[in-house]
């Protein structure tokens, strides 16, 4: 009896045991999932996401994004991840979809601050590994490679990596699986039936998921603004054929994405297939190829390959090169081409260029400037129909929809109107509006699966890089860099007696980037009067403090020179004291 009683014990004990166990879950389902983007929406690049849930957070991608116009002298914006660094120990890795810049460019400046593994495909790992030799961070970083159809645990998180199609080979879309429901990120993704390399997306697995149930998509905006299916990246080598038929005669120049394998890799089997010798110009695009092709992502025959000082040896209709500066970099191995600075490489005449890639929005007008330059010199520029998108169009965003039947939709990797559009067409394709979340950089979204709400904002403005430094740039330095652009520069430089502040020497003004001082002699002497008023000014006041004095001085000046001249240029007074 005494048995059997306690195994009763033990049996209620199991039952509310588990019991507890149950609430437990229902208890923690309601606090949701979070999703924090930290960069990637209204702006191409700097893609950047933190899932969290409870003490976990999986960071996906890790990008950069390259300066606007109004960035003077700025190099590189990435991440500001001062929610990762603040919530340090919740973080247990970042997931890379694939190896471009605007997904893993940030990462050797991240990881400096958050040591934690990094997990990607096999070529992703490898271009990541040539950042982290050049930041010295390839001993302190643990990496980790994934083959598609693989899981990793991660805190709370299981993610699930899945075969897609790309511009660049290995790129994976993400199945995110949370207590709270199963999230699809497709990363920079489209449907190519016909691939260059590998095989094609795993759109099986897709709608496998979407008959689990899918909480929400995360997914791809680049293109949802142009209507049916991007083509194949097969349908570039047809042109390359065509253009190498056309131009047998001529040395041929290719610009192309140095981290476009596939693109390359097209080039060289047009350039076997007319039997010309292939030089690789530019050091992103020789460190890449170097990579794929110790990998095995990229298959080139013996003594096709020759080194550029080699280039001598041939006659012009045996070579091709394939150099960077496709979106008219100023440092890129095109560029310099272009204008006549390349130590090794100068434009002839009959020269024919092909840019193999379409200006990323905001490099237009650099693209312009060197392809100008290139017809300057004799060559002849393509720049059409020698390029595909890497990027899913409508129809191929809509079977992923179809596929996955996701309940709630956030569109992500694009500017507002990107982000707006394709609200529009997840909403055509059934998914209530009021589960279509727009979101900005910073905002931290919990999803469950009763209710999708902003509950936060974290910061996420991005940190400029100027150099090595990073971050010691700020909206400050940048006013003052573009109010120096605009109007240029006067420094008023007046000594003065230690006790008594009369004036010994001075007031002399120096101009730069405002007038030519030989031709505005007259300017700058009653600049230098107007000077003089305001110290006798400070004198009679009896006005002994320094900024005050040069507050005067600014304030004089501005207004005297804005009723002559109409410009407002950054006056700085520098005061000596003898």
């Amino acid at each position: 009896m005494h048995l059997i009683y306690g195994k009763e014990i033990i049996h209620n004990n199991h039952w509310r045991c588990n019991l507890l166990k149950e609430k437990e879950k229902e208890e923690i389902v309601k606090k949701g999932v979070k999703i924090i983007p930290l960069g990637g929406l209204e702006q191409i690049g700097m893609n950047i996401t933190a899932f969290e849930y409870e003490d976990s957070i999986i960071v996906v991608d890790c990008g950069l994004s390259f300066p606007d116009d109004e960035m003077l002298g700025i190099d590189l914006v990435i991440p500001d991840v001062t929610y990762l660094k603040e919530n340090i120990h919740k973080v247990k890795g970042f997931v890379i979809t694939h190896g471009h810049e605007d997904h893993i460019g940030g990462l050797p400046y991240v990881l400096k601050d958050i040591n934690v593994p990094v997990y990607a495909t096999k070529l992703t790992i490898g271009i990541i590994e040539n950042k982290l030799k050049e930041h010295n961070l390839l001993k302190s970083t643990k990496r980790k490679v994934i083959k598609y159809g693989q899981s990793i645990n991660l805190g709370c998180f299981r993610i699930e990596f899945i075969r897609t199609n790309h511009s660049i080979a290995d790129a994976a879309a993400l199945a995110i699986y949370s207590p709270a429901g199963i999230i699809v990120h497709t990363g920079d993704f489209k449907i190519d039936y016909t691939p260059v390399f590998g095989q094609t997306i795993d759109l099986q697995r897709f709608g496998e998921l979407g008959k689990k149930g899918v909480l929400a998509l995360m997914c791809d905006s680049t293109n949802v603004e142009r209507p049916g299916f991007t083509m194949s990246e097969r349908s570039v080598g047809i042109s390359f054929d065509n253009i190498f038929a056309e131009n047998k005669l001529h040395r041929i120049i290719i610009a192309t994405f140095a981290s476009n394998v596939d693109r390359v890799q097209q080039i060289i089997n047009s350039a076997v297939k007319f039997g010309r010798k292939v030089v690789l110009e530019g050091r992103s695009m020789v460190n890449i190829m170097s990579t794929a092709s110790e990998l095995g992502y990229i298959t080139v025959p013996e003594n096709v390959l020759i080194e550029t000082e080699m280039m001598k040896n041939y006659t012009d209709d045996q070579l091709v090169l394939i150099t960077t500066g496709s979106q008219g970099e100023a440092m890129a191995a095109l560029s310099r081409i272009a204008a006549s600075t390349h130590r090794k490489i100068s434009i002839k005449p009959g020269d024919t260029v092909i840019f193999s890639s379409h200006p990323i929005p905001g490099n237009e007008r650099s693209v312009n400037k060197v392809i100008n330059d290139l017809y300057r010199q004799g060559a002849k520029v393509i720049y059409q129909d020698t390029h595909v998108s890497g990027h899913a169009c409508q129809e191929e965003i809509k079977l992923i929809y179809s596929l996955t039947r996701p309940k709630y939709a956030i569109p992500v990797h694009g500017e507002y109107k990107h982000l707006i559009k394709h609200a529009e067409l997840a909403e055509k394709l059934g998914v209530d509006k009021n589960n279509i979340k727009i979101l900005s950089s910073g905002d931290v979204l919990e999803l469950t699966d009763e209710k999708a709400q902003i509950v936060d904002k974290v910061q996420a403005q991005g940190i400029l890089v100027d150099g090595l430094g990073v971050g010691d740039v700020g909206n400050i330095v940048l006013r003052d860099r573009q109010h120096l652009s605009e109007n240029g520069l006067l420094i008023v430089v007046v000594t003065l007696e230690k006790h008594s502040n009369q004036v010994l020497a001075g007031p002399d003004i120096v101009s730069r980037g405002f007038v030519y001082v030989r031709e505005s002699e007259n300017l700058m002497d009653e600049a230098r009067y107007v000077v003089n008023g305001a110290l006798d000014k400070c004198l009679d006041k009896g006005i002994t403090d320094w900024g005050k004095i040069k507050t005067e001085i600014k304030d004089s000046l501005s207004d005297y020179l804005w009723k002559k001249t109409k410009r407002n240029p950054m006056i700085l007074p520098i005061i000596m004291e003898v």
